[in-house]
């Protein structure tokens, strides 16, 4: 009787077992002190590295040596519309700066060499206005209050070559240019050299495309003293710094002016005198 009582309640659970097994093996893992392995590594042989895989070739279509191509932004192209039976045309597109040669230079104009590295930019003779048929004045206009529209504009400009109509407001700062024109103060509104500023980006760009300006396109300004045609004979670049473009003149021209894209030092300056 007493043997089988002790058979009943002598033998352990298993899971005590077990515990007593885990208790075990950390009481002798954590006497045991761990020590670091020592091992040498030899050196690769010299060459035996792999070529760099983020690094890939730039393939230029037609160019037989890329280190002689220009691929900057003057060599770049504006792709055709998505979907357009050009799309899918190598080489297609315009010009992102459509009067520049392969050399950089003005298609408008010459380039006569100055200090290394920069470059003057004239229209060509033959472009320059001439005196024949022209409309001399005084060269000069001031805004008085009888000039404005009831819209507080000073009128319209427009050039259907780029499908540009924008109506003309005093200034050049941003709140005058988000409405349209910007005329710059300091330039006649009607005889003369007549100047206006506007944005090439954003919802208002008006003058996002004037570099696209061919010789002989035609510009129009209407005002309340009238409506006079210019026709186009230079579209150039210029420093921002050079305000001669602006200077008054005894022929009535008109002169734009906006940025060039990612060339901060520069402007387009379109330039037109009356037809």
């Amino acid at each position: 009787m007493m043997k089988q009582f002790w058979t009943q309640i002598i033998p352990l659970p298993r899971t005590a077992k077990r515990l007593g097994l885990t208790l075990l093996t950390a009481t002798v893992l954590t006497a045991t002190p761990a020590l670091a392995l020592e091992y040498t590594e030899a050196d690769a042989a010299a060459g035996s590295f792999g070529k760099p895989t983020s690094v890939e070739p730039v393939t230029v279509v037609g160019g037989s040596n890329i280190y002689e191509t220009d691929v900057s932004k003057n060599a770049a192209y504006i792709p055709p519309a998505f979907g357009s039976p050009m799309a899918d045309m190598p080489g297609s597109g315009e010009r992102l700066t459509p009067n520049l040669l392969t050399g950089g230079y003005l298609e408008s104009g010459t380039a006569s060499s100055g200090t290394t590295g920069t470059a003057t930019v004239m229209p060509p003779a033959a472009e320059m206005p001439s005196n024949s048929g022209t409309t001399w004045s005084s060269g000069y206009t001031a805004v008085t209050s009888s000039l404005y529209y009831k819209d507080g504009s000073l009128g319209t400009l427009s050039a259907p070559a780029i499908g540009l109509s924008a109506k003309i407001y005093q200034g050049t700062d941003n709140a005058a240019m988000r409405k349209g024109a910007g005329h710059f103060t300091e330039t006649s509104i009607w005889d003369g050299n007549v100047a206006f500023a506007g944005h090439n980006r954003g919802v208002n760009n008006h003058f996002g495309k004037i570099h696209t300006l061919k010789n002989g396109d035609t510009i129009t300004l209407a005002t309340t003293l009238g409506t006079r045609r210019y026709s186009v004979y230079s579209v150039r670049k210029v420093s921002v710094n050079d305000v001669s473009v602006l200077n008054p003149s005894n022929e009535n021209m008109v002169t734009l002016v906006t940025c060039v894209m990612n060339q901060p030092d520069y402007r387009w300056c379109v330039q037109t005198r009356q037809k």
